[in-house]
């Protein structure tokens, strides 16, 4: 009988996985389509309730939103027309372009005014920045009742303006003031202080110091107790002294928040006015008038709008061209200090 060939066959691991993934495959696919399926319509039913959400969002917003444009954005375009105009609030405004820039640059009081404010910011700017740096560098011990004289330091800065002028109003009254009573014990003549042209300003800085020195001190406080111990100690392994320490790791690692400090205190000098209101309004003779209290009295007083908002923005555009100056000279160094150095002969 003749042998029949031996039929091919495939083993049953084999055969039972290709079936398994036969069935795996169309599984596969079925769970695809009824997820395209299912998504679809997930789809429609989310998109009311993201409408939903965005209208509520809105509602929300568009309060703060109109509160702003309404507060700050309009203002600020409407001052620009009435620095353009003649204008006492009251009647008809009448359009006199620039006759309002012409005469500031011819007025007297307003350059009083910018030297006034310009002298107050270079005395009290960096002697609030130096003595809250030296009174952090004490604070920062370990000494006995620290916290006490911290919180009194700093408290000052909280009582407002308004009161701070009051108080020293009453202590530096030149007949009745306690400051010219102590001075009369010590045997010094009494002073004119608030009332005499010669030291109204020096009195405002004083004034100034006492209460704005506390946040110096809070801040400056803070970074000196950030900067790292490490570093210290390095410093004192390689035999630095006290004051090597303070100039050349101390200093250098307080530089952002010196600067923070230097534009802050600034902004402060230059928007100076409840306390000159409160206190001197301005005189004697004018020695204590500065830029905004100038704004306020042309506007408010004399019923010079238009010629208070432009004398406003004359200060705005100064403060922007230094603002740009101080950014390019910024951008100028760090250019320079990115650029690759190149050694001697390093072509060669």
């Amino acid at each position: 009988m003749p042998r029949l060939p031996t039929p091919l066959t495939l083993p049953a691991g084999d055969a039972r996985g290709d079936g398994q993934q036969d069935h795996g495959q169309d599984r596969d696919r079925a769970d695809h389509a009824a997820g395209a399926g299912e998504r679809e319509p997930g789809r429609r039913r989310r998109s009311p309730l993201r409408r939903g959400e965005t209208a509520t969002a809105w509602a929300f917003i568009t309060p703060a939103v109109l509160i702003i444009l309404g507060l700050s954005v309009i203002p600020v375009a409407w001052s620009v027309l009435l620095s353009f105009q003649a204008s006492d609030l009251v009647t008809p405004s009448r359009w006199v372009g620039l006759d309002n820039y012409r005469a500031l640059s011819q007025d007297p009081n307003f350059s009083q005014a910018v030297r006034n404010t310009l002298l107050y910011t270079v005395l009290y700017v960096p002697l609030s920045i130096g003595i809250g740096l030296a009174l952090a560098l004490v604070l920062n011990r370990r000494i006995r009742l620290v916290g006490l004289y911290r919180t009194l330091i700093f408290v000052p800065f909280v009582v407002s303006a308004t009161a701070q002028g009051v108080l020293f109003s009453f202590i530096l009254d030149p007949e009745f003031g306690a400051a010219n009573s102590v001075l009369n014990t010590l045997g010094i003549s009494p002073q004119g202080f608030l009332t005499d042209p010669g030291q109204a300003l020096l009195v405002l800085v004083a004034i100034s110091l006492w209460s704005g020195t506390g946040f110096c001190v809070v801040v400056c406080l803070a970074a000196l107790q950030d900067v790292q111990p490490s570093l210290i100690e390095a410093a004192r392994l390689d035999g630095a002294g006290r004051w090597q320490l303070l100039r050349h790791v101390t200093l250098p690692a307080m530089t952002p928040v010196s600067v923070f400090l230097l534009v802050w205190q600034t902004i402060n000098a230059l928007q100076v006015f409840d306390l000159v209101y409160v206190t001197t309004k301005g005189g004697p003779l004018g020695s204590t008038t500065v830029i905004v209290y100038f704004i306020w009295e042309q506007a408010f007083k004399n019923f010079t709008a238009g010629y208070g908002a432009a004398a406003a923005y004359v200060l705005a555009v100064a403060l922007g061209l230094v603002t740009v100056g101080l950014r390019l000279v910024r951008g100028r160094e760090q250019r320079r200090s990115a650029r690759p150095v190149r050694l001697e002969g390093a072509g060669k």
